[in-house]
């Protein structure tokens, strides 16, 4: 069976001069691109890489980084865009752990580069200091076809975690694997908007789109005017957010004047979810709305399809995922009964790139440990309560998050979003009233109290703010929230 990246470039061919990428408001012929992925992938043999080993990327959403990583992976090398990691010392480490032969960054993430590391340094757009122009050595080259290297077994992708406790882990899959993971149906006429950093999932959906031979437009910031004009403007069909961002975006004023009918789904995925909200977003999108349970290490797990009225769930299994909950003792839970998840897929991470303490604490005998709670309802969908390290259980009834959140929603309308994270045996709630009105903290304990009990309403720090820091993922910020909450002040708006 051929790699995804031999079909990829038979797809990219069989479309010719149709638009594959739309960048800075211009397109990207499928023609185009693949003539930049042939030619930088005999400027890459010529340094002599090739299979085995690693090209890592700092990269901007554009389409030079796609070629350079589609180009290494044609000479059988694997690839990883590197997140921003953000501290001098974190992308070191990073770099370090990895172990890439070259590492290669553009004009806009120049300054990330480590000032001293063992790979070789190579720009695309830019000769950083001590290093190569890889965009002019493969000007000079032809663009004819250059023969997949790529065998199945061969490590293929790595996907960076977060960060946002440390160094991010890197998630790796062979060929075959990652095949699995994007070989998903898509039509020909998607439009999917990227424009989250592609060291995540991101990069998933380019290539899920483009194998379907569909076009991405690429933009290099979340921002919700952006957003809302850019769906108008390029007729998006199909639109991923997390979900800080797509609350935002459907909170914000110029949503109200956008015209949307093009989009078919929006997808949004990776942090806590309360119901209330959820309604919320349906009231804007209609039945858009889609939402997934995932991570970078397994894959897809689950799906509530846009048609379903479903504001508890995180949907359906996917037809190849396997999930088994586990109990805190260790045994097995019982169907209905809450536990900790794990998952087994064909589109499962593989384990983390040397990085062998965590991946034996993650991965065991073909599943991977989730760290989520969850569990089955009766008809089959999944129910996420979120992070085992978020959640607690008071007299025999578990409190987390997401419902505490859910609950100040429903019972503080002037509330426009609640973010709770762990701190110590408490919380730290952060908490966005909406424009021109005031929630009492008095208020708020209150509805806590009611819900969950006085000594929880006791544990949480209440913090008032006009926005909500987030990770380069576009998860909320919880170091950022926690190191607030020890202050005492609320975030500048």
């Amino acid at each position: 069976m051929p790699t995804y990246i031999e079909r990829l470039v038979a797809i990219l061919a069989g479309m010719g001069d149709r638009p594959c990428l739309r960048h800075e408001d211009r397109d990207v012929q499928a023609s185009a691109l693949l003539s930049r992925i042939h030619r930088l992938a005999r400027a890459l043999d010529a340094l002599h890489v090739g299979r085995g080993d690693l090209v890592a990327i700092f990269a901007s959403n554009h389409p030079d980084a796609l070629a350079l990583r589609y180009a290494a992976n044609l000479v059988g090398a694997a690839a990883t865009f590197l997140s921003d990691a953000g501290t001098p010392d974190t992308r070191a480490q990073l770099v370090r752990t990895l172990e890439p032969k070259l590492l290669v960054v553009l004009p806009a993430t120049a300054h990330l580069a480590p000032p001293d590391t063992a790979a070789t340094l190579a720009g695309l757009g830019i000769a950083p200091a001590g290093g190569l122009d890889l965009q002019a050595a493969a000007a000079a080259q032809p663009d004819g076809a250059f023969a997949c290297r790529a065998r199945p077994d061969d490590l293929a992708v790595i996907v960076s975690s977060g960060g946002s406790t440390g160094v991010p882990k890197g998630s790796w899959r062979t060929f075959a694997t990652y095949g699995a993971m994007v070989s998903v149906p898509s039509p020909t006429d998607r439009r999917q908007l990227v424009n989250g950093p592609l060291a995540y999932l991101s990069q998933v959906l380019v290539d899920m789109t483009l194998l379907g031979g569909g076009t991405v437009v690429l933009r290099e910031r979340c921002d919700p005017v952006d957003t809302a004009a850019t769906i108008e403007a390029e007729g998006i069909t199909d639109l991923f957010l997390v979900e800080p961002q797509l609350f935002e975006l459907m909170d914000h004023p110029r949503l109200a004047s956008a015209d949307l009918s093009s989009l078919r789904t929006v997808s949004h995925i990776g942090a806590s979810a309360p119901p209330t909200l959820r309604r919320r977003a349906h009231e804007r999108f209609g039945p858009r709305v889609v939402h997934t349970y995932g991570a970078s290490e397994m894959g897809l797990v689950s799906l509530s399809a846009a048609a379903e009225d479903d504001t508890v769930s995180a949907g359906h299994l996917l037809p190849s995922v396997a999930l088994r909950l586990r109990r805190p003792d260790g045994t097995l839970a019982s169907d209905g009964e809450i536990g900790s998840i794990e998952v087994r897929s064909p589109a499962m991470a593989q384990g983390y790139r040397h990085r062998p303490d965590l991946e034996a604490a993650a991965f065991e005998g073909g599943w991977y440990r989730s760290g989520d709670l969850g569990r089955l309802m009766e008809d089959g969908r999944l129910q996420i309560f979120g992070r085992a390290v978020d959640i607690d259980f008071v007299d025999g009834r578990m409190v987390s998050p997401t419902l505490i959140e859910d609950g100040l929603l429903q019972r503080l309308p002037a509330l426009r979003s609640v973010t709770l994270v762990r701190e110590g045996d408490g919380w730290v709630a952060l908490l966005l009233s909406r424009p021109g009105q005031r929630v009492e903290a008095g208020d708020c304990i209150a509805a806590i109290a009611d819900a969950h009990g006085a000594s929880v309403a006791r544990s949480v720090r209440l913090l008032f703010g006009d926005a909500v820091p987030l990770t380069p993922q576009g998860k909320p910020d919880r170091e950022a929230i926690r190191s607030i909450g020890a202050l005492g002040r609320a975030i500048p708006g």
